[in-house]
């Protein structure tokens, strides 16, 4: 009846990974031979584990990537332009720590989302909270908060998140009011948090696509001056996958 109690009362203090390590070692008997401090310390150990586990887990659903991708599946091969030092000094997030951005460059289907949400996740894993969006629906999102006034709110909210993924950065068009929506984005974050912009437009043509001189000049000087830059090359591994599908199916 004891254990019992006890249990009840770890649940209702809701101290749920100790729980389960409490009675898990009520069912292995040999973990009786272990010293008290031992006991309590293994108790709180999976206390901590069941915390973290949630808060990642809280922290991915929130973010909403596109893609389910993690740098231990990242694909090195020559021909992608991948850099294995300079992954894995971007994973230990002093970037986003540094509050400094990274730009993602390549052919559509090379790989930019599958890295950007990869990098995403490890911020996630780090603590950090993250957000993954495609510009285009970033923009049109945007366009509706302020016709119906949250704006500001929906602006304070992406302010206050450590790393913002934009898709699809200049895959469109784009109009007069959404430069100036990109640009009190940006400027919220500078020196403050970090972006992570992934395009398939080389950097040399973000200027002409923004398409004004001033804005151009004010947006790019708070993305691309203290920004990490990786540019992927290689074939589409889109088009390669279906390839490999579909040579299976023949088989």
């Amino acid at each position: 009846m004891l254990n019992q109690h006890t249990l009840a009362t770890l649940n209702g203090l809701k101290l749920h990974g100790m729980a389960a390590a409490f009675a898990e070692q009520l069912t292995q008997p040999a973990l009786s031979a272990l010293a008290f401090e031992e006991r309590v310390g293994l108790l709180v150990d999976r206390e901590i584990s069941h915390r973290d586990g949630k808060r990642l887990a809280r922290l991915v659903k929130n973010a909403r990537f596109k893609q389910a991708a993690c740098l231990e599946d990242l694909d090195y091969r020559a021909t992608r332009g991948l850099d294995k030092s300079q992954i894995a000094s971007l994973s230990s997030c002093q970037w986003i720590i540094a509050h400094q951005n990274l730009i993602a460059t390549g052919a559509t289907g090379c790989g930019k989302t599958f890295l950007a949400c990869a990098l995403g996740h490890q911020a996630a894993r780090q603590g950090f909270s993250v957000l993954y969006l495609r510009a285009p629906r970033l923009f049109e999102e945007l366009r509706i908060a302020h016709a119906d006034g949250s704006f500001p709110r929906r602006l304070s909210q992406l302010a206050k998140t450590d790393l913002i993924i934009l898709d699809d950065w200049a895959v469109a068009p784009i109009s007069p009011a959404d430069r100036r929506d990109l640009l009190e984005l940006l400027d919220d974050r500078i020196q403050s948090r970090s972006t992570l912009i992934t395009s398939q437009l080389p950097i040399d043509k973000w200027h002409q696509w923004i398409d004004d001189p001033t804005l151009a000049d004010a947006i790019l000087d708070r993305v691309v001056h203290n920004a990490h830059r990786i540019n992927l090359r290689g074939d589409s591994l889109r088009k390669a996958a279906a390839k490999l599908t579909q040579g299976e199916h023949l088989k």
